[in-house]
C-alpha cells in the first residue's frame, strides 16, 4: 500500500555485508526429521542483524542506496536482490481499494458498530478487521496468512504486520488481547514459512512480544515518542527505526545511531528520483 503518515502510522557494507551473506546462507540450510525417519526440510527463521543499513521503501521500490543491507517493501513489490527483505503487510485493516471485495465476500469479517456500520480508521480510510472472536480470527488468519506466506514465496526474509494497534481505533469494540491473539496466529504462519516477524509500532504491547513470537521491531517515530530505548532493550537492538522529522531523527541518532537501523524518510515514503524524496542516515 502507499504509506502516507501525517504524524504516525498507528504509529554498511563490508563487515555488515559479510554478516548478511552468512545470515542469508543459514536460511536455506535447516532440516528436521519426520516421525518416519525421513528428512524433511523446514526453512530457518533468520532475524535481522542489529544496526544494518536500512531503507524504508513501502511507498514504492527503487535501487537501494549504497550501504543498505536491509529494506522494507510492500508485499506487492519484489524483494531487493542480495539484501535482507522485510515484507509490509496491512494485517489488521482493509485497504481502501479492497473494501468492496470484503463487503461482497466476507462482510462479517469487517468490524461493525451497533448500527451495523463498518468501523473506519479515518486517518487512512481503512476498515478494521473484526478480530473479536476466535472463529473470526481463524478465518482472517487464513486470508492474511496466505499473504504472509506469499511474502516467503516471493523471496522475503521477514514480514512486518501493520496496524497492530487498530484496537485503539475500534471505539472499544476490540482490545489488546484480541490483537495479541490474532498476531500470534499470523506469527505462527510466518515462522512456518521461514519468515521472521516484526512488531510494527505499538510499544505498549512490548511485554507481549514473546507470547506473540515477534523477532524484531519496525518502529516509526520512536525518537519523537521517546520509545527507541524500549524497542532496543526488548529486541537486542534489532530495530528498524523510521523518523519523519529531522529534529526527531537527529535526536535519535545522537543516542541510538550506533545501535539501531535508523533512517529519515519523507512522510510519503516516495521512491528515489521523485519530487519530495528525503532519505538520511546517522
Amino acid at each position: 500500500m502507499i504509506f502516507v503518515p501525517p504524524s504516525r502510522r498507528s504509529a554498511r557494507p563490508s563487515a555488515v555485508g559479510l554478516a548478511l551473506a552468512a545470515v542469508l546462507l543459514l536460511a536455506s540450510c535447516s532440516s528436521t526429521s519426520s516421525s518416519s525417519g525421513s528428512a524433511t526440510h523446514a526453512p530457518e527463521v533468520v532475524r535481522p542483524t542489529p544496526h544494518v543499513g536500512f531503507d524504508y521503501q513501502i511507498g514504492g521500490p527503487y535501487k537501494p542506496p549504497s550501504g543498505v543491507g536491509a529494506v522494507s517493501r510492500d508485499r506487492g513489490a519484489k524483494p531487493a536482490k542480495g539484501l535482507y527483505n522485510v515484507c509490509y503487510v496491512n494485517a489488521f485493516q482493509a485497504q481502501p481499494d479492497a473494501l468492496r471485495r470484503w463487503e461482497r465476500d466476507d462482510p462479517d469479517l469487517l468490524l461493525r458498530d451497533d448500527d451495523d456500520d463498518v468501523v473506519i480508521d479515518k486517518d487512512w480510510d481503512e476498515a478494521l478487521f473484526d478480530i473479536s472472536t476466535a472463529a473470526k480470527r481463524t478465518r482472517l488468519a487464513k486470508i492474511v496468512g496466505n499473504w504472509v506466506e506469499g511474502c516467503g514465496d516471493d523471496g522475503f526474509q521477514a514480514v512486518e504486520l501493520d496496524n497492530l494497534d487498530s484496537y485503539s481505533r475500534s471505539d472499544g469494540l476490540l482490545d489488546a488481547a484480541d490483537a495479541v491473539a490474532f498476531a500470534r496466529l499470523l506469527a505462527d504462519r510466518a515462522h512456518a514459512a521461514g519468515l521472521a516477524v516484526g512488531q510494527k509500532n505499538t510499544a505498549e504491547l512490548l511485554p507481549k512480544r514473546t507470547a506473540v513470537g515477534f523477532d524484531f521491531a519496525v518502529s516509526e517515530e520512536c525518537g519523537s515518542y521517546d520509545e527507541c530505548g524500549a524497542y532496543a532493550k526488548a529486541y537486542d537492538d534489532r530495530v528498524f527505526a523510521v523518523e519523519y522529522r529531522a529534529a526527531d531523527f537527529d535526536r535519535a541518532c545522537r543516542t541510538y545511531g550506533k545501535r539501531l537501523s535508523l533512517v529519515l524518510r519523507d512522510v510519503d515514503v516516495r521512491p528515489a528520483g521523485t519530487k519530495g524524496y528525503v532519505r538520511r542516515t546517522c
